[in-house]
């Protein structure tokens, strides 16, 4: 008995001690500490507030029906720019008379107002043209437009109707309602009885002088022009500046290059001089067939009422940083996000386009260019961009 009580003390005794060095041994301790206290959690990043974005430029450009007073200037691109400084082209002159005046987009820089009227003065006295209808050139102040137009936004574009003015006043009604004539017969040929050597005399002319970059028609009309070229001259440099693009089949449009000197403007890079009727008049023969059928294939009745596209919100801080002293000049008051449109803007979006569309093929055509075995594709957009 005596010798049981004494093992059980041993063995109590051993087991304290051990308890003991376990508690002082730093190892133990420390590697304990490592596993059991938590490493600080990293602080959650700060969320940005997204910066105002505001009307988008279309709208407050769109919505100022008077000009900039400011010294005139073309900033920026034909497609991402404004106008300082804008004139108006007078609504009625001696050769020429303004379209869509509910739009107010009879304004551009001084160059383009006096090329204008020399145009149709020149027109009217040597190539027995009786006077030019113009349509859109730029709004006061350039810049985007609510409907209709990409580029137009520096005051060096004008969209001149292949209509003949007539030998009369137009009513202010009578320019909202009339309708441009298209020189198509079918998606790819022009009626050779409306384009007619008038017509070729009055584009050669537009292009004849040198402060004009670009003139703008329909493929078709392009190649009718190529062909009937020599009927009105052995000089074809001009045909170079003609240069091909979709929808101008009821009007020409016309694009001044900048002014000489005149800071912050930015010219399109110079026609080649290649006259332009060989192969890449071909290629766009190729798309507008494609086109054609696509359209043909999707039933589309081109003077159908419609939504108009909806267009990227460009934004005034995307535009050239002098866009913002000319729409805010003269004490100008921008539009508010969320702001209505004023009257003025909300005629202009509401006004009649100025043509017929694109006819569409007739079933038998179409089957003609589908024995190709050509697939359709969408028609591209309609401003010009080369």
């Amino acid at each position: 008995m005596r010798r049981l009580v004494l093992g059980l003390t041993v063995l109590l005794l051993s087991c304290g001690v051990a308890a003991a060095q376990m508690k002082i041994r730093p190892e133990v301790t420390k590697s304990v500490a490592t596993k059991t206290v938590d490493k600080p959690q990293a602080k959650p990043a700060k969320k940005k507030k997204p910066a105002p974005k505001g009307p988008p430029a279309r709208e407050l450009f769109g919505s100022v029906p008077t000009p900039a007073p400011l010294e005139a200037r073309a900033i920026g691109s034909y497609s991402k720019g404004c106008l300082a400084g804008g004139v108006p082209l007078p609504l009625n002159g001696p050769d020429w008379q303004v379209m869509r005046l509910s739009r107010n987009r009879n304004w551009g820089s001084p160059q383009l107002v006096q090329y204008l009227e020399r145009l149709a003065s020149d027109a009217r006295a040597f190539d027995g043209w009786p006077g030019l209808l113009v349509g859109d050139m730029s709004q006061p102040r350039g810049g985007p437009m609510l409907n209709g137009h990409t580029s137009h936004q520096v005051g060096l574009d004008a969209d001149i109707w292949l209509t003949p003015m007539p030998d009369r006043i137009l009513t202010a009604q009578e320019r909202e309602d009339m309708t441009a004539v298209s020189m198509l017969k079918d998606p790819l040929t022009v009626d050779e009885e409306k384009l007619t050597l008038e017509h070729v005399k009055v584009i050669k002319r537009a292009a004849s002088y040198p402060q004009v970059a670009r003139i703008f028609v329909h493929p078709a009309i392009k190649k009718s022009l190529c062909q009937r070229a020599e009927l009105v001259g052995k000089d074809q440099a001009w045909l170079g500046k003609i240069r091909p693009w979709w929808n101008h089949h009821y009007h020409f449009h016309v694009r001044l290059a900048c002014p000489p000197g005149m800071a912050g403007c930015a010219d399109q890079k110079p026609v080649t001089g290649d006259l332009g009727c060989g192969k890449e008049l071909d290629d766009w023969y190729g798309m507008l067939k494609k086109s054609a059928i696509w359209m043909a294939q999707q039933d589309i009745d081109p003077d159908a009422e419609s939504a108009p596209p909806k267009k990227k919100g460009i934004l005034l801080r995307d535009l050239p940083a002098d866009c913002k002293a000319v729409i805010t000049a003269g004490d100008n008051q921008l539009l508010a996000e969320g702001d209505e449109l004023p009257p003025e803007a909300l005629r202009a979006v509401a006004s009649k386009d100025a043509g017929p569309g694109v006819p569409i093929l007739t079933e038998a055509q179409l089957q003609t260019l589908l024995n190709g075995g050509k697939l359709g594709i969408p028609l591209p957009d309609r401003n010009p961009i080369r």
